[in-house]
């Protein structure tokens, strides 16, 4: 059975601060909270019709509660409608230095870039 911790189940005080007297009483057999939880990354939707964006990252044992930890610390002032969360795991990025080589096939491929059309002066926001 997998028990699930949530953001102030620890300590007396409500403080989330481990202490050596509270930490058999939760659980907790390594040295600090999340350390065996796995990170997670959060995009937070602002309004409505927006994309989301990447707003931090945080420890969370699974996904539910990811959601709600990423609720309380991004969100505080109800500015969200959206929120996603991604265990980092399972974000694969490319690298920077190898750009060039990325990119360098589209460019030969004029077509992909609508720089040969003639917009009309009423068309403002293209």
């Amino acid at each position: 059975m997998t028990t699930k911790y949530y953001y102030g189940d620890f300590g007396e005080s409500g403080s989330g601060e481990i202490t050596a007297n509270n930490k058999k009483n939760v659980g907790i057999h390594s040295d600090a909270a999340g350390h065996d939880w796995p990170l997670w990354e959060v995009f937070i939707r602002s309004k409505q019709g927006l994309d989301h964006k990447h707003m931090g990252s945080l420890h969370a044992t699974d996904a539910q509660m990811a959601i709600e930890n990423a609720r309380d610390v991004y969100t505080r002032r109800m500015e969200g409608v959206s929120i996603w969360v991604v265990e980092s795991k399972h974000i694969h990025a490319s690298n920077p230095d190898e750009a060039e080589s990325l990119y360098d096939p589209a460019n030969d491929k004029a077509y992909r870039h609508p720089t040969f059309y003639d917009l009309p002066d009423e068309l403002k926001h293209m």
